[in-house]
């Protein structure tokens, strides 16, 4: 499990087609120095596993299925990305629930600069805009965002210059994908309410 604050901009160096799947090989020495094989290490909010690692960087296995269901796919060596470390048991929630199970992805739409902040719009899958509302909680490339407007296919969300100069948010330009993950807590109550209603037998099933 996963907060959604980046603990480090880490760089893609070294990009391995294995046919089925891919393995990266990512920079990153703030997350890796205490890494072990088999840890967990979220890759722009999606949850990979460390195979090897050493020198301040690590590799992870990425299978199709995931580079087909997040924006992983398109990452050649030289690229930024947001790293973080999975949440201690006991550490402080700073973001939210993030699990690090991408769900789709979006595009960026528009960047809207202001003096302090910087509002961003992206593009939102119809299957996912149920979860989002305004004021909720929303994974962006592994960073946990509030919503400031949700619309029927695209949300926004307002960024800070901490925000800007520490995660790949900062670089991203219209017309570049970013993952989803949205509020688990949404998905639950949706999954509990479908059965409302229903006999004991129906809800048993």
């Amino acid at each position: 499990m996963f907060t959604g604050i980046v603990e480090e901009l880490g760089e893609i160096t070294a990009v391995e087609n294995l046919g089925d799947a891919s393995r990266f090989t990512v920079r990153g020495p703030v997350v890796t120095e205490d890494a072990k094989h088999g840890d967990s290490i979220a890759v722009n909010g999606v949850c990979l596993t460390v195979v090897e690692f050493g020198d301040g960087a690590f590799t992870a296995d990425v299978m199709a299925e995931t580079l087909d269901r997040s924006s992983l796919g398109a990452l050649a060596p030289g690229a930024r990305v947001n790293l973080e470390r999975p949440m201690a048991l006991g550490g402080r929630l700073g973001g939210h629930l993030v699990q690090g199970h991408v769900d789709g992805t979006g595009t960026v739409l528009e960047r809207l600069p202001a003096e302090h902040w910087e509002i961003v719009r992206i593009s939102l899958p119809a299957e996912l805009s149920r979860y989002v509302v305004e004021k909720g909680s929303i994974t962006v490339d592994g960073i946990s965002l509030t919503v400031v407007e949700a619309a029927a296919d695209w949300f926004s969300v307002s960024l800070i210059p901490t925000t800007l100069a520490l995660t790949t948010l900062g670089i991203k330009q219209p017309g570049d994908p970013v993952n989803l993950e949205v509020d688990v807590i949404a998905k639950y109550v949706e999954r509990m309410l479908g059965g409302r209603g229903a006999t004991p037998v129906e809800a048993a099933g």
